[in-house]
């Protein structure tokens, strides 16, 4: 392969690849978990619309999303177990407070590999303790966090 052949297959393989990579952000950004909400006095309210996706007009729901604003230092997690059935937990890790990230059914602390599961418990070391959790409850269309 001569020089200029070589060139024109490079830049046509940096091009397809930086195609591909606006495409799959679309898709992803389809797919948010993260939402923001309202905080009331002392209750975070996130409407259980927020929970809901359409697909060729059938609704089904998120397993879980990370809640933020900008009064809160750091995200909460709150996971769908089923319609009436929520949990909320702190996204600080409790061993030397990184922000957690969510895979799914299970917080993940960057910083030293500890584990949380959607309820907020300890599965992977070095953290000890459980992370914070807070009170939820489902009324008139919203769920409402307690943040006392």
């Amino acid at each position: 392969m001569d020089r200029k052949e070589f060139i024109k297959t490079c830049g046509l393989a940096c091009l397809g690849v930086g195609t591909l990579g606006v495409l799959l952000q679309s898709c992803v950004g389809a797919k948010t978990t993260t939402a923001s909400a309202v905080i009331s006095g002392d209750e975070l309210i996130i409407p259980l619309t927020d929970f809901e996706v359409m697909k060729n007009k059938e609704k089904s729901y998120k397993k879980y999303l990370i809640i933020e604003n900008e009064k809160l230092s750091y995200p909460i997690y709150i996971y769908r177990f089923s319609e009436n059935d929520y949990s909320a937990v702190l996204m600080q890790c409790t061993h030397q407070g990184a922000e957690l990230t969510a895979y799914g059914e299970k917080l993940v602390c960057s910083a030293h590999g500890s584990e949380f599961d959607n309820r907020g418990q300890v599965q992977t070391y070095p953290a000890n303790k459980n992370l914070r959790n807070f009170p939820v409850t489902v009324e008139r269309y919203q769920i409402k966090i307690s943040l006392k």
